[in-house]
């Protein structure tokens, strides 16, 4: 829990766009609800991402809205994968494949035989490996439309923009330097931006 335990490396992005009209509370209650995570350790699913209370990875009914505080909105994006490894793969198709090779006593496998063994053996082995759970936390300034989001993984951060613009149909921007200027300065100062040029400092 990045956002909630020691230092912490984070992400700051701006949010774009307004929530509909009407209470902005109950508007968060019903995205979130419709978007928070489902677990898959009961099924056969492969993947799953949602939100979650930022104190409990479990919790995903927000019975006493506990992504509410003060005037930001707190979230962790939950992600179960089911994986397996490449070397895991290889030695059990490797052994699917001398089994139907010796079943059927040929040579060599066509390669379209090879093709189904290798599908039907990572589908067995996903299906029976424990889904992998990560976590990353957010902080959503209502104030200045800021977002915070604990992580700097790339892949994360892709999977973080489509998770809030499927739920909240707005999007968030990475603030680079310039940007968070633009943010942070008047009218008047942020034109000069534009005559900004890159410097040597010796």
């Amino acid at each position: 829990m990045g956002f909630i335990t020691g230092s912490a490396s984070f992400m700051r992005f701006s949010v774009e766009g307004e929530p509909p009209p009407g209470n902005f509370w109950d508007f968060v209650a019903e995205r979130v609800a419709a978007h928070s995570f489902r677990d898959i350790d009961d099924t056969l699913d492969e993947y799953s991402i949602g939100w979650v209370s930022v104190a409990n990875m479990f919790d995903s009914d927000f019975a006493y809205g506990s992504y509410a505080a003060g005037d930001y909105v707190v979230l962790s994006m939950r992600i179960d994968e089911r994986k397996v490894s490449s070397a895991v793969l290889k030695k059990y198709v490797l052994k699917e494949e001398e089994r139907v090779r010796a079943e059927r006593q040929v040579p060599k496998l066509s390669r379209s035989v090879r093709l189904e063994i290798k599908e039907r053996v990572r589908t067995e082995l996903v299906r029976k490996a424990p889904p992998i759970p990560v976590v990353y936390d957010l902080c959503w300034n209502l104030a200045n439309s800021t977002l915070l989001f604990f992580s700097t993984s790339k892949k994360a951060m892709v999977l973080l923009e489509e998770l809030f613009r499927d739920t909240f149909d707005m999007s968030i921007v990475l603030q680079i330097p310039w940007n968070t200027a633009l943010h942070l300065l008047d009218e008047d100062r942020a034109a000069r931006l534009d005559d900004v040029r890159p410097a040597i400092l010796m």
